[in-house]
């Protein structure tokens, strides 16, 4: 059974959002601050999450503050995370995903699309089979039996949306996609957010990658891809 955690201060959220996880199968498990949280998350008999989800206005310290310290921990650089955002704060969600967010939902939300959500990302975490492991394009290496990006024999350390961003993009080496349909196979759903939640991973990755960055082309109009 697949473990989602929350952070929310909001108690009428937070109850809500556990029972309808719960109610869908998962495992949840609750928290009003990222004390809490960060205590849950690094207690070595605690089951760790396979998903979480984050609320960016918190006591203390904010949201995208937590996902930074997240994001430091090599242990949870895969980790998924859905950010939880007010109304209208599309600096926030900017900078979440530039911080590695992989998802976020405005409030209010709805349970059904929030379930729907969590489902398509969770879905993208298992990983395929090791004979279709080894994807290589020019400087560009990736292992994904073990989630391993590499340019240059130098390790590249991606978000997960970042990574499965890529993954997409190698095995579909030289073919122009359009954008729909790269957020229909990555996201999962028929993505209704701002356009520039693919765009931003697209910057992200580039600059991780560094010179071999350059190989994600921009296709005017369309979409993008990888290759000539």
């Amino acid at each position: 059974m697949q473990n989602v955690w929350i952070v929310e201060d909001d108690e009428d959220i937070r109850e809500i959002t556990l029972y309808a996880l719960r109610s869908a199968g998962f495992e949840a498990a609750g928290f009003d601050d990222g004390g809490s949280f960060f205590a849950a998350l690094t207690d070595s008999d605690a089951t760790l999450p396979d998903l979480v989800i984050l609320d960016i206005m918190l006591p203390g310290e904010d949201g995208l503050s937590i996902l930074g310290r997240v994001r430091q921990n090599p242990q949870f650089q895969n980790l998924p995370i859905m950010m939880l955002t007010a109304k209208g704060g599309e600096y926030d969600k900017v900078k979440g995903l530039d911080l590695g967010a992989d998802d976020y939902l405005t409030k209010p939300f709805g349970v059904m699309e929030l379930i729907s959500r969590i489902k398509a990302l969770l879905r993208r975490s298992i990983h395929t089979p090791v004979n279709q492991a080894l994807f290589n394009y020019k400087n560009i290496q990736m292992n994904h039996a073990n989630r391993t990006v590499t340019t240059n024999g130098e390790d590249i350390s991606l978000t997960y949306k970042e990574y499965e961003l890529l993954h997409y993009l190698l095995i579909n080496t030289g073919i122009v996609i359009n954008r729909d349909r790269i957020l229909e196979a990555v996201w999962g759903y028929d993505y209704e957010g701002e356009s520039r939640t693919l765009d931003m991973h697209i910057k992200r990755l580039r600059q991780k990658l560094g010179a071999a960055g350059e190989c994600i082309k921009t296709i005017r109009n369309v979409g993008y891809k990888l290759g000539e």
